[in-house]
């Protein structure tokens, strides 16, 4: 009912406006176009507000000249000419007002729905991000343990299996991560920061990994923002994704968070030489991740600062810091 009504007004406005051009020129009453007047002002400004560009255009000029016109008529013989166009441009100052109104009303609305579609465009990137970020580090330790089970198969099946164990808890951790990511989408948009895990996933995203050691100060942990702990997170899951794929011969990788002078710091060092040239240099040179770059914004937008380079054992150190609650960092 609402959209017909809509479709309706510029039809509607502009019948009025041949209306009121006919009965001025065929001399109707001054009261009575005075409130044919009346009608054409708000029908020029929900036209404004509205009907489709077109359609629309041609109505309203319709609807101005009426509003503009109807006292010319009546100073026929008793004026000038330019006291006509006077009076004429006189009243067309309210009908251009009311097609400002609509007009204005049309574009907040528009800037509404913009910001609307921009928000769920990033919100949707976002998701993807943490679908692609939580899975490729669970993949990423499927196809290590793939390839390690195949060479040691032989040799040591004691081995073989536990290898395929960790690739079936990887396996569940991804399939976990599309569940939590997939929920988000279904989910309200205040509903998704609860969906995201957070650094109390630590010690099961580093049990995961052959070689990780974890170092967690849990005082410190809660002392983290809910932003800056799901970033920590995310962090720690890219830098061990990282590892897996650029120096998979580290002999321990360590994750630490902890109470730091600059504030709460989680760090992921690995103390093998990396593979390559570049190492976890890596992680600023993928090509489907976040990369170093917008893991950085993402660690800036939460308060933070990020750091990456050599550590002195030869490997590569990823850092992290947060302000704790209630302080920001300088």
């Amino acid at each position: 009912m609402t959209v017909n009504l809509r479709t309706a007004y510029a039809p509607l406005l502009a019948l009025a406006g041949v209306g009121c051009l006919l009965a001025v020129f065929l001399g109707a009453p001054p009261a009575w176009l005075l409130i044919w007047v009346g009608l054409l002002l708000p029908l020029l400004a929900l036209v404004a507000r509205w009907s489709p560009v077109r359609s629309g255009t041609v109505a309203a000029s319709l609807g101005v000249t009426a509003v503009a016109v109807w006292p010319v008529p009546l100073m026929w013989g008793t004026a000038s000419w330019l006291e006509a166009c006077g009076a004429g441009a006189f009243w067309a100052v309210p009908a251009l007002g009311a097609l400002a109104a609509g007009g204005y009303l049309r574009r907040q609305a528009s800037r509404m729905r913009q910001a609307v579609r921009d928000g769920r465009r990033d919100q949707q990137l976002e998701l993807a991000r943490d679908l692609h970020d939580f899975v490729a580090h669970d993949v990423s330790a499927i196809v290590v343990q793939a390839q390690a089970a195949r060479f040691v198969a032989d040799q040591d099946p004691e081995q073989a299996v536990r290898a395929l164990e960790r690739i079936e808890a990887a396996g569940l951790g991804a399939l976990a991560s599309m569940d939590r990511t997939v929920h988000a989408l279904r989910e309200a948009a205040g509903a998704r920061s609860t969906s995201v895990p957070g650094t109390s996933e630590l010690p099961a995203l580093v049990g995961r990994f052959e070689g990780g050691v974890l170092e967690a100060d849990p005082a410190a942990a809660r002392e983290l923002s809910r932003e800056a702990d799901t970033t920590a997170y995310r962090v720690a899951v890219e830098a061990l994704t990282n590892v897996r794929r650029h120096a998979p011969g580290a002999a321990v990788v360590r994750v630490r968070l902890h109470r730091a002078a600059e504030g709460i710091e989680l760090s992921v060092a690995n103390s093998a030489p990396a593979r390559g040239a570049g190492g976890l240099r890596g992680l600023g040179l993928r090509r489907s991740g976040t990369g170093l770059a917008g893991l950085r914004g993402r660690v800036e937008a939460a308060g933070g600062t990020l750091r990456a380079g050599a550590s002195a054992d030869g490997g590569w150190r990823v850092c992290a810091v947060f302000p704790a609650q209630g302080h920001t960092l300088g």
